[in-house]
């Protein structure tokens, strides 16, 4: 399945920013999906994900701050972070997984800086 982010942007810290990633599969709800991120020099790491039951895990580094939601209808899952750090600068990118195939989007930079 192809997917699309839109959101990213440069935002200053404290701020707060809404990503989108949506599915081009009318199957979308079988779909357990996520956002992972990859700073500079760093390797990628799971940030939010969502199952098809809605069960939702997060991060360490954006727990409390963070939210991630799907709506099955619009093929479209979202995330939302909060109080937006220079530590959360990256590429986030959406990921799809079902029936054992993954899905990538081509991510969508965020810069968090003043």
């Amino acid at each position: 399945v192809q997917l699309t982010e839109s959101g990213g942007g440069l935002v200053q810290p404290g701020a707060s920013l809404r990503l989108s990633c949506t599915a081009a599969d009318k199957i979308f709800s079988i779909y357990h999906l996520g956002w992972f991120r990859q700073a500079p020099n760093k390797q990628r790491e799971l940030v939010a994900s969502i199952t098809t039951a809605g069960d939702t895990v997060y991060a360490d580094s954006v727990k409390g701050r963070s939210n991630i939601a799907r709506d099955n209808a619009k093929n479209t899952v979202y995330r939302e972070i909060n109080q937006l750090k220079p530590d959360d600068t990256a590429v986030y990118y959406c990921w799809g997984t079902a029936e054992g195939v993954e899905n990538w989007g081509q991510g969508t930079l965020v810069i968090v800086s003043s």
